[in-house]
């Protein structure tokens, strides 16, 4: 085992060597391309094209070889058929490259005619689209997917021993002596994962689905919408990884996840893949964790291991998240890695996925609620919603920097609160009449709403019950549907009124609103500011203690109703102008709700109801 451990650190490390190689192959024939004439493209093109997928493979296989320590003794011999024969293969390709005795012309010729005459019937782009296939069968087998075929892989194998002998590349020692025992190895595996299924019966298509982990597919898809940061004005900055690092070959994989029963969730690169993190899940209690992988500037890749629960997550700028680890020799917070997204939709799943892993991790003792708050974002809307048969809190975000907005729940109260459940990213035909319908008082009818789910629990089917297929959004108060529906389809408002409610009305609609969340259905309406303060004024003397507030502003959408939370009664509420205060974080003015409740009790005075609303006009 040990044997196999050292075989596979010096393998590991090869990956990456043939990756980068891989990628400076590439760059050179993409240059000797712009010297060629144009019936060269085709030629070229796929070549390079296979090498450049080659190497992101390549750079996969090392990457989650940190992860599966306990299959490496099954993936060694293979990755010593492949890796030499691919290292010559590149080799060739730079010797013919720079030859100077020849022109470019003559180089490309010579290359592609002589290399592809070396193995009959494989001409060369084909020869790397071999090593391509035989590496996404060594990713299937890491995975130990379903979708696996040793035989496939055997035969492969068979093909590239044959090149290696006709390039007189010596066969490896490794093959021949430990084949019956990897293909024993297997079996087993193949075995205990049919007895860990066999109690749920027969594994169906469908119930392969409900057994795959929520993060598994959340990058599988691309968003519809696509708020690039460059094209706001963001300047482009490289990812960073602080660690601490360790070389490849520091890395103590004796002491890595061990557990046969690791899954990696998913894997996301930085910097055309100059960093990668990957998230997966390890042991009995299958906790998250991080990898981040880092290439320094000789190629060399240098990583470190983190779990979820011992990393914090902020918003720091623009486009970049930070990951942070506590110090206990500085007994402070330092970073751990800083991540620059090209677009918002891949940094809100990314945000949203690890807090979400983070939360449901056994190891985690607590989350700060601001992990939960993706900074630079707009709170447009909130409300509490019954969603898949759960109550869960509903808002509406407008990001400041690409000006895209999405719909986002998480879990409404209890252990998990604020929590994320799905988030779904708002596209320009949303705002057109047929995209948002108003079925009744509570139930608002969304067609076209592709959410991510970060819920093991949660089905989004069950909310598309309808003829339609529409996504049903089911508000607890009928006020909050109406104030969602008008951020997307304003109708014309009328000026601030002041509604009155009976005392039993009143009581219902402060009951409902409950724990806050409906008590504070806003959003910074472009026309609060216009508010005349004689208007607000009037309204003082009109209030008694069972009146509700309802605050219209002029213009549409109209989309303040206030509640103070934790009560049954309104009482002497004033609506005060609040006048711009840039240095106190209200640079466009606005009002300030205060008043004084009574909970069922005596009235308790000087107790301010917590709500401010600002302006953006």
């Amino acid at each position: 085992m040990q044997q196999h451990l050292v075989l596979g650190q010096e393998l590991l490390q090869g990956c990456h060597l043939e990756a980068h190689r891989a990628n400076i192959v590439a760059i050179q024939l993409q240059g000797l391309r712009a010297a060629l004439p144009e019936h060269y493209y085709a030629h070229l093109d796929a070549l390079i094209g296979e090498i450049q997928i080659g190497s992101k493979l390549l750079r996969d296989v090392g990457d989650q070889l940190l992860v599966h320590i306990p299959h490496v003794p099954q993936v060694v011999d293979y990755l010593n058929v492949l890796l030499p024969c691919l290292c010559k293969s590149l080799r060739d390709i730079t010797i013919y490259y720079n030859d100077r005795t020849m022109t470019k012309e003559k180089r490309w010729r010579y290359l592609y005619y002589k290399m592809g005459a070396e193995h009959p019937g494989i001409l060369l782009p084909a020869r790397f689209s071999m090593y391509n296939q035989y590496l996404q069968f060594l990713l299937l087998l890491l995975a130990r997917s379903p979708n696996f075929n040793i035989n496939a892989l055997d035969d492969l194998k068979d093909r590239i021993l044959q090149l290696r002998e006709t390039r007189n590349i010596p066969p490896p020692t490794t093959v021949t002596q430990g084949e019956l025992i990897r293909r024993g190895d297997l079996i087993l595996d193949w075995n205990h994962q049919s007895v860990s299924s066999a109690g749920h019966g027969h594994t169906s298509p469908s119930d392969a689905m409900q057994n795959t982990h929520w993060a598994e597919s959340i990058f599988l898809r691309s968003p519809r919408s696509k708020g690039e940061f460059r094209k706001h004005g963001v300047r482009h900055r490289t990812s960073e990884a602080f660690g601490p690092l360790l070389r490849l070959g520091q890395f103590p994989m004796t002491q890595g996840p061990m557990s046969r029963d690791v899954k990696i969730l998913f894997k996301r690169s930085f910097d055309n893949d100059r960093i990668s993190v990957i998230f997966f899940l390890q042991g009995i209690d299958q906790a998250p964790f991080l990898y981040v992988r880092s290439f320094d500037n000789l190629g060399e890749p240098w990583v470190s291991r983190r779990g979820a629960h011992e990393l914090c997550i902020r918003r720091d700028s623009s486009s970049t998240l930070t990951l942070t680890r506590w110090s206990d020799s500085e007994r402070r917070r330092k970073r751990w890695a800083a991540l620059r997204f090209a677009t918002w939709e891949e940094l809100v799943l990314f945000h949203c996925a690890f807090v979400c892993l983070k939360a449901h991790s056994l190891l985690t003792v607590m989350v700060d609620p601001e992990e939960f708050i993706l900074n630079k974002e707009r709170r447009l809307f909130q409300a509490q919603i019954i969603d898949d048969g759960f109550h869960h809190s509903l808002m509406v975000y407008e990001d400041r920097v690409t000006k895209g907005i999405r719909l986002h729940t998480a879990v409404w109260d209890g252990k998990l609160r604020y929590c994320p459940v799905w988030t779904a990213f708002v596209t320009p035909h949303c705002f057109s009449p047929s995209w948002l319908v108003r079925k009744s008082p509570h139930r608002v009818w969304l067609k076209d709403l592709d959410p991510f789910v970060f819920c093991q629990r949660y089905r989004p089917r069950n909310q598309r019950n309808n003829k339609a297929g529409a996504f049903e959004l089911d508000f607890v108060n009928d006020v909050a549907a109406t104030h969602f529906k008008e951020i997307f389809s304003p109708d014309p408002g009328p000026a601030p009124t002041i509604t009155t409610a009976t005392e039993e009305e009143s009581s219902e609609n402060a009951t409902t609103a409950g724990g806050g969340d409906d008590a504070f259905l806003a959003d910074q309406s472009s026309q609060l500011g216009k508010l005349a303060a004689g208007n607000i004024v009037s309204t003082q003397n009109a209030l008694r203690s069972d009146i509700t507030v309802v605050l219209r502003p002029e213009s549409a959408p109209p989309r303040l109703s206030y509640l103070p939370r934790n009560t049954t009664r309104v009482c002497n509420i004033t609506l005060l102008p609040l006048l711009p205060d840039v240095q106190n974080g209200w640079p466009r003015g606005g009002f300030w709700a205060q008043g004084f409740h009574d909970s069922g009790g005596p009235v308790r005075q000087d107790e301010p109801c917590e709500a401010a609303y600002e302006s953006t006009a």
